[in-house]
């Protein structure tokens, strides 16, 4: 008969077992998620807010759009919506952006929003008409049923032809084309690969910028403020894309550690020793002499 103590051990070494197995199906379940519930009203409705209240000179059929984007979508299984099959929905959304206002990014999307809400004139692709109404969610159909399957979504690297995947390649690839004038790019320095081909920006941005049509790609290189410092306009993967850029004709600029993008990464973490430092230097400066 075994005793009280090694009973109670039984239970916990049981309870902590379940707790693990718990933790992990959660985890699978949100690796695995379906189409984002109420899909439709939050698409039409962005729609509407776009057009009402971001940019109400535009002009656009939400409900068609809708319509376009439902009848790709649920019509096609998980791994089989193709860039071309969202033509018809991006002819009933054209969009055109002002030059030298373009702004592209890759693994730095916390700060490329906080950069573009300081300097107004900077046009993201979450600023577009479809990023704004797709951003954020999930989709996906299912072959035997025409709907969405609100069960389970395959990742984006499960497949090619993900309806996901798919409209955002086209979308990315439409912004990078209308590109004209003087661009900007965000990348970040303290990860190997800043530059990564495989990225949206280096796999389709990247390719579908006109040489005729840019002046300069301006390359702003930044670190986090803990750091570690990994890439630079001097070495790494920044290399790689500087020397694309002058093989197609492109004129460049890069630049580490812009002090506009540092004091934006400050406000938001005040209490980093280089943001006190930054600080100091600057109460300690002289006024210039009058």
């Amino acid at each position: 008969m075994s005793s009280p103590k090694t009973s109670a051990s039984f239970v916990l070494i049981s309870m902590t077992l379940w707790f693990i197995m718990f933790l992990r199906c959660r985890g699978q379940l949100r690796a695995h998620l379906g189409t984002t519930p109420n899909i439709k009203d939050i698409v039409v409705g962005r729609c509407y807010s776009y057009i009402t209240l971001v940019k109400p000179s535009f002009r656009y059929d939400c409900e068609e759009i809708w319509r376009q984007f439902e009848e790709v979508v649920v019509r096609q299984s998980s791994c089989n919506v193709t860039v071309e099959d969202y033509y018809h929905m991006f002819s009933a959304m054209p969009q055109t952006w002002p030059c030298d206002s373009l702004l592209f990014w890759s693994k730095t999307r916390t700060l490329m929003h906080s950069y573009a809400a300081v300097f107004r004139h900077f046009w993201t692709l979450e600023d577009t008409l479809v990023g704004y109404m797709f951003n954020d969610l999930i989709w996906c159909g299912q072959e035997e049923d025409s709907g969405f399957d609100f069960s389970s979504c395959p990742e984006w690297s499960a497949c090619r032809n993900h309806p996901v995947y798919s409209l955002w390649r086209q979308a990315s690839k439409n912004f990078a084309e209308m590109a004209c004038g003087n661009i900007t790019v965000l990348l970040n320095g303290s990860i190997t690969n800043a530059f990564n081909r495989k990225s949206m920006f280096g796999s389709v941005e990247l390719d579908s910028l006109n040489p005729r049509r840019v002046n300069y790609v301006n390359i702003k290189v930044v670190t986090n403020l803990e750091g570690p410092l990994i890439e630079s306009c001097s070495e790494g993967s920044i290399v790689d894309l500087i020397q694309i850029l002058q093989s197609r004709g492109f004129h460049w600029t890069c630049t580490d550690n812009d002090q506009t993008l540092m004091i934006l990464q400050c406000i938001q973490n005040p209490k980093e020793t280089s943001c006190q430092t930054c600080a100091s230097k600057l109460l300690t400066q002289k006024e210039p002499q009058i």
